[in-house]
């Protein structure tokens, strides 16, 4: 009779770097899943609000168009930037805004970094002083019209990055972008009050 040997299969022992790696990832993992719920537990209480910037108030200190198609024009622009939150501190910097009118650049607003405290503001004081800027026949037209009508509007858009600690989730960035149109009547010069914010309605 012919006998069979049947040999087990021979099982190999799990190299110890092996076991090592796995408990390094599993530490790992579970501190990334520590850290998220930190993070958004933080939030729900902190809560943070994004730092805006916002057109106050504007006032049509000049206008003059020369027949000869020159516009010159003074305007004094208000913008504040406001930090609202109670807990965290903010900080703006690359500020920059351009005036214009329909198309023609008139003026680059900018600003130095500076910071906003909590729960403050920071007003900036634009005046605009342009002169002996020549105008197309087109807006040699616009300009009549506006007069007639009593209304012309500008044109300001531009960005500021917002930079703001909340408490232990570390530094947040975000870009505050403003674009809008700023009204005035000329007979006075007088501000028409509009949504003028990076802060949506």
């Amino acid at each position: 009779m012919t006998r069979k040997y049947f040999h087990g299969a021979t099982q190999r022992a799990t190299h110890p770097l092996v076991w090592f790696a796995a408990v390094i990832c599993t530490i790992i993992a579970i501190a990334v899943i520590i850290v998220g719920i930190v993070m958004f537990a933080g939030y729900m209480i902190i809560h943070p609000r994004v730092p805006f910037i916002t057109v106050t108030s504007a006032h049509l200190d000049n206008l003059q168009n020369s027949v000869s198609g020159l516009l010159d024009t003074e305007i004094t622009i208000i913008v504040r930037a406001e930090n609202d939150n109670t807990k965290a501190h903010a900080s703006f910097s690359d500020t920059s805004f351009i005036l214009s009118f329909e198309g023609l650049n008139i003026a680059r607003l900018v600003a130095l970094p500076f910071d906003v405290k909590k729960n403050s503001s920071v007003d900036f004081h634009y005046v605009v002083q342009s002169s002996s800027i020549p105008l197309s026949p087109e807006q040699m037209d616009l300009i009549d019209i506006s007069l007639k009508r009593d209304k012309i509007s500008f044109d300001l858009k531009g960005n500021s990055r917002a930079r703001w600690r909340v408490g232990p989730l570390g530094s947040v960035k975000f870009w505050d972008h403003l674009n809008c149109h700023l009204k005035f009547h000329p007979s006075n010069g007088s501000y028409i009050h509009s949504h003028c914010s990076s802060r949506a309605k």
